[in-house]
């Protein structure tokens, strides 16, 4: 009787001891996910190093997936990167064995929003690369995206992109007045570009806008120069509170390591916020950033160089 209830609580001891690493287990990978979806990358990269560290997990490729997003993340910070100099082609490594395994392929397509944002964010940085001449970096960055996110497909925007009535017609670029003032003419004057391609370094029709060369090129006709990138576009604006944006004004997006996208507001203040922009994958469109939900949590803030 005694060794009987011995054995059976040594079992139950057992079965709860293994209960409970799982749920403690499950709980840290639901942990980095949160992170990861609150852009806290330098705490994915801690966590999911010392989950990486722990013989328990070695049945998992889920800290592995984490330890290589955030590391792609983390290096278009100039601080961080120049402290972690190896850990980019660690990275690499980590992502070239997720697509080499079965789990490792079923976690990167269960994770394909993630992904999807990451080519995002690194097309726009290797635009800023460019523009700081940095061909060094910008090589490597364009080399991620052709080798492993190639066949990553980016959603064209065609679900937010607005329909806009036109105040009045105008057929040809001499007909706009180019006063400063007329925040409508501005506007008008923008959407003449709608459908323009998209070009790294891009600044003129001719030759296609990235998103700053889009808002410089629109400014410029009005008098109004403006710094080339959207970083320093962003610096040198007037900040603007989001209630009292106004149609003409510019939107700044960060992806987590500085101001990174640039696009100028269509929509009247108040009203929620649309705005026509270069994207890197239709070119010059409208967008409703609150129904895209890749803009909409990269919002940096407002700014103006409008009276």
């Amino acid at each position: 009787m005694k060794k009987t209830f011995f054995n059976y609580l040594v079992v139950t001891l057992i079965i709860f001891c293994i209960s409970e690493g799982a749920y403690s287990q499950t709980s840290a990978f639901n942990k980095l996910e949160l992170y990861y979806s609150q852009g806290l990358y330098k705490k994915v990269y801690k966590q999911s190093g010392k989950l990486m560290d722990n013989p328990e997990n070695d049945h998992s490729l889920i800290p592995t997936y984490y330890r290589a997003m955030s590391i792609f993340n983390l290096s278009g910070n100039k601080k961080w990167n120049k402290s972690n100099e190896n850990s980019l082609n660690d990275a690499i490594e980590m992502y070239e064995k997720l697509q080499s395994l079965k789990e490792g392929r079923e976690i990167l397509e269960s994770h394909k929003e993630d992904i999807i944002a990451l080519k995002q964010d690194l097309l726009s940085r290797l635009e800023n690369l460019k523009h700081d001449g940095n061909k060094t970096e910008s090589d490597l960055v364009a080399s991620i995206i052709n080798n492993y996110l190639k066949n990553i497909e980016i959603p064209t925007e065609s679900t937010t992109i607005v329909t806009k009535p036109k105040e009045k017609a105008i057929e040809t670029i001499e007909e706009f007045t180019f006063s400063a003032k007329n925040r409508d003419e501005i506007v008008l004057f923008a959407e003449k570009y709608i459908g323009t391609p998209y070009t790294v370094a891009g600044t003129s029709p001719s030759t296609g806008f990235d998103c700053s060369g889009f808002t410089s090129y629109i400014m410029n006709a009005y008098k109004i120069e403006l710094p080339r990138r959207s970083a320093d576009q962003y610096t040198s604006a007037k900040k603007v509170k989001e209630n009292k944006v106004k149609k003409g004004d510019l939107v700044f997006f960060d992806s987590g390591n500085g101001v990174n996208h640039v696009g100028m507001i269509i929509s009247e203040q108040g009203q929620p916020p649309v705005m026509i922009h270069a994207s890197t994958t239709k070119g010059v469109i409208i967008t409703d950033i609150n129904s895209s939900d890749y803009w909409k949590k990269r919002i940096k803030g407002y700014g103006t160089y409008l009276e």
